[in-house]
């Protein structure tokens, strides 16, 4: 099937034409028709399967085809809601690209930017607003926002949504939209919170799957390296300086933690910048553009950064910290093997975060292989005592995980430049990793 198959206007194919797309993906294939036909849609995709364009081409066309050059100011009419600033950038510059040559004008409503520029950009008027939620209600409690125009509305991530406590915020945003609109929800996973969303916001709506709920890429190649905390650092360093990798997104659990590992990479010679929510929006715009155009190796995320980023070619995804919560997991490393390309995605785990990897498991319904020689010594990743569920695991000073054996200790004189923790080391900055590993 090709794009001119699917009802879309001249005008769109020849924007799509000029992007360089001839073949529409499956859930494009699928989402499109049903969109165009005013359909209320349920779509479960992963990401990287081309689902932005799912909902913002059809959304432009219907748009387009009611637009009134007379209305003045522009009134809402197509609201996108989205779990992060990243993600909200690339749908935002979806709906640019393609609306090109179209006369609807979208806005970019998000926290981190000036909420003044915002507010009078929003009264002059416009057509589309993609949306957070936290700054979008801001707007309507300063009454710049009126949404009772509102004939269109998608929540991208809806999982991710609810996973980050925003369903209040969206109870509260439903009550403000008319009830005769079109709703779009997309989730990469499809638990029974969207599940139950989705029955209260959409009017008899049509499924659509693409691919096996709690199913990673198949062409991403995983592995679990078990490792004790405090030499993750000096394996993680290794792996990207022994072979050379180019762009490394890695994850950490923490804004701290991945303020920490920025600076012990640096140290190691490996550029890198974090990323986290108490950057400043402009900071976070800067680490991305440096990450994309190459001028780090590494990006250092929080999982601010698991949803909505969009690098092509993506080729490694590292968990310097495995997620508290096992769909985490997959929508992680779903950064890396986009749009049929090949990735790998590592996992670094201790003996402590052990009861995260059964979760994990548990959900992947499957074992994620095992490097049986990290180049350290052994440790078990069997759990003795987990954290009660839904309880973040705290450090309460009883070990709930013990080592098989005591770790290895550095060798000076077998690893060259000494330990890592050093920052004094001679080697440091010349862009080679310390070679920690005893093989």
């Amino acid at each position: 099937m090709t794009f001119n198959q699917l009802g879309l206007s001249e005008t769109l194919l020849k924007t799509i034409a000029e992007q360089g797309y001839t073949t529409p993906t499956p859930v494009q294939e699928q989402a499109i028709p049903l969109i165009l036909a005013g359909k209320d849609v349920l779509a479960g995709a992963q990401t990287g399967t081309g689902k932005t364009a799912s909902f913002t081409l059809p959304l432009l066309q219907k748009l387009t085809e009611t637009f009134n050059p007379q209305q003045t100011p522009r009134r809402i009419r197509a609201l996108i809601l989205v779990p992060t600033r990243e993600l909200a950038a690339q749908v935002y510059e979806s709906v640019q690209t393609y609306g090109a040559l179209s006369p609807l004008h979208a806005e970019l409503v998000v926290g981190g930017a000036s909420i003044g520029q915002q507010t009078r950009q929003l009264r002059r008027g416009c057509d589309i607003v993609i949306a957070t939620t936290g700054r979008l209600i801001d707007h309507i409690n300063q009454r710049v926002v009126n949404l009772g125009n509102v004939e269109y509305l998608v929540l991208d991530e809806a999982d991710r949504m609810l996973d980050m406590g925003f369903l209040p915020d969206i109870k509260q945003i439903m009550t403000l939209l008319p009830k005769q609109r079109q709703t779009v929800l997309f989730s990469a996973t499809v638990p029974n919170g969207v599940k139950a969303l989705a029955a209260q916001l959409l009017n008899n709506p049509v499924e659509v799957a693409v691919a096996k709920q709690n199913a990673t890429a198949e062409n991403v190649s995983e592995l679990i390296y078990g490792i004790g905390k405090e030499y993750k650092r000096e394996l993680i360093s290794y792996l990207i300086g022994s072979n050379n990798w180019k762009q490394v997104l890695v994850f950490v659990r923490t804004k701290h933690g991945a303020d920490r590992l920025e600076k012990q990479l640096i140290e190691d010679g490996i550029r890198t910048v974090a990323l986290h929510g108490d950057k400043t929006q402009g900071a976070r715009n800067k680490a991305l553009e440096y990450f994309k155009t190459g001028k780090v190796q590494v990006l250092v995320a929080t999982d601010v950064a698991s949803r909505g980023l969009d690098i092509d070619d993506l080729p490694h995804v590292i968990n310097f910290d495995l997620p508290q919560v096992a769909e985490d997991y997959i929508h992680r490393i779903g950064r890396t093997g986009r749009a049929g390309a090949s990735g790998s995605a590592i996992s670094l785990v201790c003996p402590e975060d052990a009861y995260l990897l059964v979760e994990i498991e548990k959900l992947l319904k499957r074992q994620i292989p095992r490097i049986a020689d990290t180049g350290y010594e052994p440790v078990s990743l069997k759990v003795i005592d987990a954290p009660k569920k839904n309880a973040p695991h705290k450090d309460t000073g009883k070990k709930d995980f013990r080592h098989t054996k005591k770790p290895v200790k550095a060798d000076n004189a077998k690893r060259g430049a000494g330990k890592p923790s050093k920052p004094t080391d001679s080697k440091r900055g010349t862009g080679k990793p310390s070679k920690s590993r005893t093989r």
